[in-house]
């Protein structure tokens, strides 16, 4: 049970394809359990139905199912919950590149920002604001890195 659970927490308790993310999930082994003949966490995905068929089907390879473990660790490790959700909902429209956020609410997005993924974007006051513009909205850009990246985790590529 204890497996299980940090299998989930690693996912965020969603599907690990970062252009899925759906739910429910099931437990798959990235590399097949009649070779391994053991449960580790090294080798365990949390998927949703469809994406274990497609894998298990071959749509979906083994080289990419450990890079977006890789990348899943890396990510969770470094990324708070909301970062982690900006570069999803990023990553499900590479057109998009840029968010809003609350004024004030950047410390949410620190290691995004610090890594060089993203920047804070100035935004005027809207209605309701004060003259110091201190309520309102600001941008959350992705940057050229930021991109890159999110690139990198859609194609199972290494993050860095």
């Amino acid at each position: 049970m204890a497996l299980q659970r940090q299998v989930l927490v690693e996912a965020g308790h969603r599907c690990a394809i970062p252009t899925c993310r759906s739910t429910p999930v099931e437990f798959a082994h990235i590399k097949p359990y009649a070779k391994v003949k053991e449960h580790a966490f090294d080798n365990l995905i949390a998927l949703c139905p469809t994406c274990h068929a497609r894998f298990d089907h071959g749509d979906i390879d083994v080289g990419s199912m450990q890079q977006y473990k890789a990348n899943l660790g890396l990510l969770s490790g470094r990324y708070g919950p909301l970062e982690l959700q900006a570069l999803q909902w990023l990553a499900a429209d590479m057109a998009r590149d840029e968010i809003d956020i609350p004024r004030g609410m950047d410390w949410a997005f620190d290691n995004l920002i610090r890594d060089g993924l993203a920047e804070v974007v100035a935004r005027p006051p809207t209605w309701g604001g004060v003259a110091d513009g201190s309520l309102g909205m600001v941008g959350l850009r992705l940057t050229g890195r930021g991109h890159e990246a999110i690139g990198r985790i859609v194609g199972a590529q290494p993050l860095w």
